[in-house]
């Protein structure tokens, strides 16, 4: 076999050896957070008097007025259900195949940001509002959709990982990709209109607190700062751009 041949099947073997590894890491840690169910609620209570003491905490506010109005619920609960995983794999396949330097800067801030998730999920494990009685949340997702547990099975999610938001955080990574990659003017506007919209989303679904939203786009942001740092120090180990 030729090295022309070889070399995307080593990269295809990279890249899926680095899934399993991330895949293997969340169970381990979702195992370890599902023995922790009370220190979640307890968590999560310090984080709404947090959110309370800051002036953050107008979620309740916010998803009453949505599910007064069926129409926003049936966008928010879409967003946060095919605005995720659908668009996480659509725009690493399209930065792989087509602009693959700028893939591995996109893949390495997942890894990164993934990585000290894992850390705090770990540390910190959070329920989210949804779980939280007498606030008056309402799990829109569970609730009027079945299309997420399709996509996400509950278990196949770590249910006590509200904080930070990574759901927010790697969409707003995706935004990034389209916004700046893109020469398209409608794809570089998907990428600006986006992560608002999924901000939106965990928020008006009761998934997560706007805290949440906020560290996990912070994260990401400092993912993709080390990672394209970490790849221009390393340019002997970029792949062929294209």
């Amino acid at each position: 076999m030729s090295a022309t041949h070889r070399d995307p099947a080593r990269r295809i073997l990279f890249e899926a050896a680095l899934i399993a590894t991330a895949v293997l890491l969340y169970f381990l840690v979702r195992g370890l957070i599902e023995e922790r169910v009370a220190t979640a609620y307890e968590n999560a209570e310090s984080v709404v008097r947090f959110e309370q003491r800051t002036g953050f905490f107008v979620e309740p506010h916010l998803q009453q007025y949505v599910t007064d109005h069926p129409s926003l619920v049936v966008f928010a609960n879409w967003m946060y259900i095919y605005g995720h995983w659908p668009v996480v794999v659509i725009t690493l396949a399209w930065l792989l195949t087509r602009h693959r330097t700028e893939y591995r800067r996109f893949r390495n801030a997942m890894l990164i940001s993934g990585a000290i998730g894992l850390v705090i999920f770990a540390l910190f494990p959070v329920a989210p509002p949804r779980f939280l009685p007498g606030l008056g949340f309402v799990d829109t997702v569970t609730e009027q959709s079945s299309s997420y547990r399709v996509l996400q099975a509950p278990g196949m999610t770590n249910q006590y990982a509200a904080v930070p938001s990574l759901h927010f955080g790697w969409n707003l990574l995706m935004g990034i990709a389209w916004a700046t990659v893109a020469t398209h003017p409608l794809a570089r506007a998907f990428g600006w209109i986006m992560p608002p919209a999924m901000f939106a989303a965990i928020v008006l679904t009761a998934n997560h607190y706007i805290v949440d939203g906020l560290l996990g786009g912070s994260i990401a942001l400092f993912g993709l700062w080390l990672g394209t740092r970490i790849d221009r120090r390393n340019p002997g180990l970029r792949p062929g751009r294209r």
